[in-house]
Formats: C-alpha cells, structure tokens, sequence
C-alpha cells in the first residue's frame, strides 16, 4: 500500500529543503520544470543538467505561456490551468512545444497548484526520446511488412515459372537427398503428382541407383566444365530420361536443380548432329579454336594441342591466339580485319609457333560468329606442311631456278646476276604481301617489317600502283 507522503511532512519525518537544494531536486528529477505565475506568465525555468535543453528554453522566462506551445497545445492546457484548483493532486498532460525558431518537441506535464497566489508548477518529462523509439519501431514494423510482401511477390513469381514452364525441374536438397520441389512437367515424366513426390528420396526414382552414389554422381557432373546430361530410367514411368544437373546455394544449404528431358521425344537428327560436331570437334585431325573478338582462346582441340606442342587446354585457355602465330599481331589484324568485313576467310598461309620455339607452316580457315551478344571467332587450322613437301616435285623448282641462273653466267657480271635476282624475290615477297593482306598495305608493310615509305617506294619501282589503280 502507497500514500502520497504527507505523513513525512506532518510527523517531522522530512525536513524542509532550502530554495536552492529544492530546484536542484526538482531540474534531476525531471527533465523541464517551469514556474507559471497566475497571469499565466513564465516566472522560472528549471532544466535537467543532462539535458540539452539550456540553451533552446533560455529566453523563456518572462514568456507568455501560451507562446512557448503550439496552438493546439494550448487549447487543451488552458482549460486544465483553470480547473486545477478543482483537483486534489496534479493533473497530467501531453503537449508539444514550439518557439519562434519553429523548433519543437513533446513533453508529458505534471500540473500543480503553489502557493497562496496560486501558482502553477509544471513538471515536465522529454518525450523525445520515447517519440524516436516509437519511430523507429514504426519503421522496422513497415520494413518487415515490405520484406514480407516482397518475399510474397518473389515466392508468387516463382511458382507461376514453375508451374508454366514447360522444361520438367526438379530441386533435390544435397543434404537430405530429397525432393525440395519440383513442377507439374517433371511430375508427369516422374510419373507421380506433385504432392507425392515432394519430401520423396531422389535415388529411389530411378532404378539401379544409392542415395550416395546418385548424389556424388550428380554433384561431380554439375561441377564439370563440360559436363553433360546423364541417361537415366525412371522407376514410376518406365521413361528413359535425360538429366542435366546444376548445383547452387540457398540459406545456406547446398540445392541441386535437374532439368530432365525424355530421350524419346528428343529429334534424332538434331541429336545425332550435336553428338557428330562434338566428336569432330574432339577428336577431328585439324585444329580447331574459338576466340573472343580479341582474339583470346576461349577453347581449343586437341588437335591443335598437338600442333602446339600444348600439355593441355588449361595452358592455352586465356592466351592471345597471336601468341601462336609466327608473324604475331600483323597476321592478328589481317584476320580480324578480313573476317569483320566479309564474315569468313579461307586459305590463309602462315606459320604456327610451337610451344618450345618450333614453327610448324599451316593454313587458317576462319568465320566470324556475331549472331549473339559477344561475337565469337571460328579457325580450323590445317597442318600443310607434309602437303606442301608430297606437291613439291623433289628437285623441280631447284632445278629450274638454277638453269635460269646459269643461262645469265656469261651475258652478265656477277653482281648484275645478283641484283637481277634479288629484284624478283623482293617483287614477289611484295606481291605475296599485298594478297595476303587484300591489298591493305599497312598491314602488308608491317608483314615484311618495312615502313610505309619504304613499301611505297618498292611499289613504284616494281610498278605495282599501276597495277593496283592508284
């Protein structure tokens, strides 16, 4: 049982506090103390010393009452200021205050009536911070109902891709070994319903397979670089079904997607073809690469393995092509640049740098691939340099570039004989360049590291642009 504590006063129990100790009790008790003379003037402002109040309610005193509050505010104080004397105790009530700087902040009174001139004592407490909790309890109430209507959205998208889609998927926990989901279209493949099928065991759906086994094989096969689908027969329907695993994370738990597919409803045609171009492409006689429009190796053969002397395709993945070329970044831009302009190009002549410093004579067939976002570069690189040596007529050109050399002993000195040959080569080395190249003599002058000076002056003195229209 409590009493409002007039027996301490009355039986001597508490003795009577000095002004100045008073207003220290009274600012540390509450946050804001104001004294209100009957006029309703503001005789005396007390603050809490922890409270930064000082400063904001400094000209306070000598106020008027009504402006230190808002307009609202002060229709409900005023009627409870003339009823106080009604009252047996104090009277509380909520008000928001606001001076001429427009700052405001709620405060909860405690009124009471002092003093034989009826003076009112207002004892206040900063409801500031209660105000900021209650925001800031608002605000995480509304984040958590947006998050919930997200996560409604989100899980409301996901089953309406699950159920329209027409690829069969179903999500296996690594974990359990269990159905985590799965869509109407790999049910009816399965040969059960949805509903029986969730929380199910995804070994026991396929015959002749263990939990453990089936997992490891599945995991194993979805972090292959070039893993494929796996056949599979499933036990409910009988049906011969192709799967293709991709494993992700969710929350923390490993999941494993499988896109399944009937072998029977698949296109022969279209099958056997796919199979055809990648054994071709593995196990083909010519080299065969794939590079980005930069020219770097995104995959490559294992014949051109072998044609590079390359350990394997770890070690050629992410170089420059014109890392293996003889003549480098000139023999690079001829091929971009034709193959940009015209879409393939055929036959070209270089030399192939092995990777121990051999160089091994080829010709490149390339395409260029830009029906997609990141256009991509075909080659086939052909091994000619057992062809060129079986055309060759052993001793022929020897033969018959030496009988022409000899007619000219005689008729002309050596030098002249020299300087007559040396001519031919040069002019057709130029010639050889400017087809090479489709007539771009830049890049022709950086084939036979010549300046484009020099090549210019070669052409006139050979009249090649003459012949070239120029």
């Amino acid at each position: 049982m409590t009493t409002d504590g007039r027996h301490l006063l009355t039986g001597g129990k508490l003795p009577l506090i000095a002004p100045e100790h008073l207003a220290q009790i009274l600012a540390s008790a509450s946050d804001l103390v104001l004294l209100v003379a009957p006029s309703h003037k503001v005789v005396s402002v007390l603050v809490n010393p922890a409270q930064d109040l000082r400063a904001r309610v400094a000209d306070w005193e000598g106020s008027p009452l009504q402006s230190l509050f808002e307009p609202e505010s002060w229709r409900k104080l005023e009627p409870r200021l003339a009823d106080l004397g009604n009252r047996r105790g104090g009277a509380e009530i909520e008000l928001n205050h606001a001076d001429r700087s427009a700052w405001e902040f709620p405060v909860r009174y405690s009124l009471h009536r002092i003093g034989a001139d009826n003076s009112v004592l207002m004892v206040g407490r900063d409801l500031r911070p209660i105000a900021e909790v209650q925001q800031q309890l608002i605000s995480a109430q509304l984040a958590l109902e947006r998050d919930y209507e997200a996560q409604r959205e989100m899980d409301t998208r996901y089953r309406v891709l699950m159920e329209v889609g027409r690829d069969p998927i179903l999500i296996v926990s690594m974990s359990t070994g269990r159905i985590a989901d799965l869509n109407a279209a790999a049910a009816s493949l399965l040969g059960g319903s949805r509903g029986e099928m969730i929380g199910a065991a995804i070994a026991q759906e396929f015959e002749g397979r263990r939990r453990g086994e089936f997992l490891e094989s599945m995991a194993n096969l979805a972090v292959a670089e070039s893993g494929g689908p796996i056949e599979l027969s499933a036990r409910r329907s009988q049906k011969r079904l192709l799967v293709t695993p991709t494993m992700f994370r969710a929350a923390g738990e490993r999941l494993l997607m499988c896109q399944l597919d009937s072998v029977d409803s698949l296109s022969p045609q279209a099958g056997d073809l796919t199979d055809n171009l990648a054994r071709l492409f593995q196990e083909g006689v010519d080299g065969i690469v794939f590079t980005d429009a930069e020219g770097v190796i995104l995959s490559a053969n294992e014949a051109f393995l072998n044609l590079t002397d390359s350990a394997n395709i770890a070690a050629v993945r992410g170089k420059p092509l014109g890392d293996y070329l003889a003549r480098g970044a000139v023999d690079m831009r001829v091929l971009m640049d034709n193959v940009r302009r015209t879409g393939q190009l055929r036959l070209y002549a270089t030399r192939l740098t092995t990777d121990f410093s051999g160089q091994i004579a080829v010709e490149l067939s390339a395409s260029w691939l830009n029906d997609r976002p990141k256009p991509v570069l075909a080659l086939v690189v052909r091994d000619v340099s057992r062809a060129d040596t079986l055309r060759r007529a052993p001793g022929a050109q020897s033969e018959e570039g030496m009988r022409n050399v000899v007619e000219l002993v005689g008729s002309s000195t050596l030098k002249d004989i020299v300087a007559e040959t040396t001519d031919v080569i040069e002019k057709m080395c130029i010639e050889t360049a400017l087809e090479l190249t489709r007539n771009n003599r830049v890049a022709a002058a950086d084939m036979l590291s010549l300046s484009r000076q020099s090549l210019y002056v070669k052409l006139r003195k050979y009249g090649l642009l003459n012949k070239d229209g120029d």
